[in-house]
């Protein structure tokens, strides 16, 4: 006796179909498992035994095999204890081969046949749904992850025996079920948003937010404490173009594959925003693992990652950004395969200029030159070189302090930036590019086409600041975002000269080594 259920597994946040392949024969009673099961897997054997020994149904002394297909790629999840439950039943002739024909099924079960969340269930049903199945039985608990998928019938199931009779026809057997429209859920802004317009003073802080956001660079303040800084970081969230249903599903699955997606619709429908402490470690930041798993860097795609005391963190550890700010993902090599995770953030830093903070204003910093030095030298150069925009946070007025209300709220400032990203939009109509923050140095030559005027402005920049090639290129980028935010299709000498000005802070703090 033969069975055949379709399931799924996981590897980073690509899911892949697994079979469920279950033979009943005669010889030696056992319950052998096969095709490259993990730890977890191998377990759902005494699961899948109490469990439906507990809903009336005992397993014949007969030589079973489970074989999860393909074998040669390795499954670490109890998503695959509900298919084998149900692939046994088949097996044992209580539900009818046809019922389970183009089914994906997964959950995990509990010893009394309760049918427990699991993890993946978003990028489980899209693979599914890309392949063609259209039914998808899943824990009740995931039903809204599974449900935003177009074309699929998804049934949230909360015990084994309701699976059962569900299969077998019982005309009373009646499994939830909902369809979950993506688009919709992406049309309202949550209210209780940090909004600019509570912050006070810090107009340059302000218009780097604005450029940023509107061409998604990275950018580091640096000021002393008290300045701000923290609290124009976590408004930057508020004035970033809203997620896409494309990029939705993109966090959704992320945040699926990590355990972490929660929410009455069942997706991540703002853009995140993270800020681990500085003693969070190398694998807890960039993920991985023996069964691999999303970072905070992976967390926060599409969103915006907050790094605040950027020198405290270990110097290490911050290098590791080097290569997943570049390459917009990072993959983690493991025997059972390679794990590859999105790391598309925009990343903003926060920090101090020196141990003391208030350096360079010398009436005040206590601070040796050396001391000085040894901080600012726990940010490499790479790192710095990634960062777009570098600057200074002043310490704001009292008379700014005391004023009546702050500057432009967050909508007025998200105004500007649709403007810019309509242009962007425009512009890349015909290419995977979103942002001007993508363009690779091929495409500046396409895309960041100067005058002669400011051609000579942009050698001169070169020459007199030392930029690297890779700086250079940042440059560009950001006098792209400025004049897209002043709806200039042609990138003008003042466009470069104030993007040239955000990099000056790297000649009064670094300069100085």
């Amino acid at each position: 006796m033969f069975s055949n259920i379709i399931s799924a597994g996981i590897i980073g946040v690509s899911s892949f179909l697994v079979q469920v392949e279950t033979d009943l024969s005669t010889g030696m009673p056992c319950f052998e498992m096969v095709g490259m099961a993990g730890s977890s897997v191998k377990e759902a054997r005494e699961r899948v035994k109490v469990a439906l020994k507990n809903n009336g149904f005992h397993l014949p002394p007969v030589h079973i095999t489970v074989n999860l297909s393909p074998a040669d790629v390795r499954k670490d999840s109890t998503a695959y204890d509900l298919p084998i439950a149900i692939g046994l039943l088949q097996a044992m002739e209580e539900i009818p081969p046809e019922s389970t024909e183009g089914t994906l099924i997964a959950g995990e079960l509990g010893l009394d046949g309760e049918i427990k969340s699991v993890k993946g269930i978003l990028p489980m049903v899209m693979e599914a749904c890309k392949r063609g199945i259209r039914r998808c039985i899943i824990p009740e608990a995931n039903l809204k992850e599974g449900a935003v998928v177009k074309g699929m019938q998804v049934y949230g199931a909360s015990t084994v025996g309701e699976v059962l009779a569900f299969l077998k026809g019982d005309p009373e057997a009646a499994l939830k079920t909902e369809q979950i429209d993506v688009e919709a859920l992406l049309q309202t802004r949550s209210d209780g948003e940090d909004d600019f317009k509570d912050v006070k003073g810090q107009e340059v802080l302000r218009r780097v937010s604005l450029i940023a956001a509107a061409g998604f660079h990275h950018f580091l303040m640096i000021g002393a404490p008290g300045a701000g800084k923290t609290m124009i970081a976590r408004r930057i969230p508020s004035i970033l173009p809203e997620l896409t249903p494309e990029e939705c599903l993109e966090v959704s699955s992320v945040y699926s594959v990590a355990g972490k997606l929660k929410g009455e619709g069942g997706l991540v429908t703002r853009r995140p925003f993270l800020s681990p402490h500085h003693t969070i470690s190398e694998k807890a930041l960039t993920g991985g693992g023996n069964v691999p798993k999303p970072g905070v860097i992976s967390l926060a795609h599409r969103g915006v990652l907050f790094l605040d005391e950027l020198p405290e963190y270990k110097r290490q550890t911050i290098d590791l950004l080097r290569q997943p700010l570049e390459d917009k993902e990072i993959q983690i090599v493991r025997m059972g395969g390679n794990y590859v995770y999105p790391t598309d953030f925009l990343l903003v830093c926060a920090m101090n200029p020196c141990p003391c903070g208030y350096f360079p204003d010398r009436n005040k910093c206590r601070c040796s030159d050396n001391e000085i030095r040894k901080y600012l030298g726990r940010i490499s150069g790479p790192i710095l070189d990634r960062i777009d925009m570098v600057t200074s946070a002043p310490k704001v007025e009292f008379d700014q302090l005391q004023g009546a209300g702050g500057g432009e709220s967050s909508e007025t400032m998200r105004e500007k930036i649709g403007v810019a990203r309509k242009m962007q939009k425009r512009r890349y109509a015909r290419t995977k590019i979103r942002f001007n923050s993508e363009l690779s140095a091929q495409q500046l030559k396409r895309y960041c086409t100067l005058g002669e005027t400011e051609e000579k402005c942009a050698r001169d920049l070169y020459e007199s600041m030392d930029l690297s090639a890779r700086g250079y290129h940042r440059l560009l980028r950001v006098a792209r975002t400025i004049a897209d935010l002043e709806e200039q299709e042609q990138i003008r000498t003042e466009h470069l000269l104030e993007a040239a000005l955000y990099r000056r802070a790297d000649e009064t703090y670094w300069g100085m080594q």
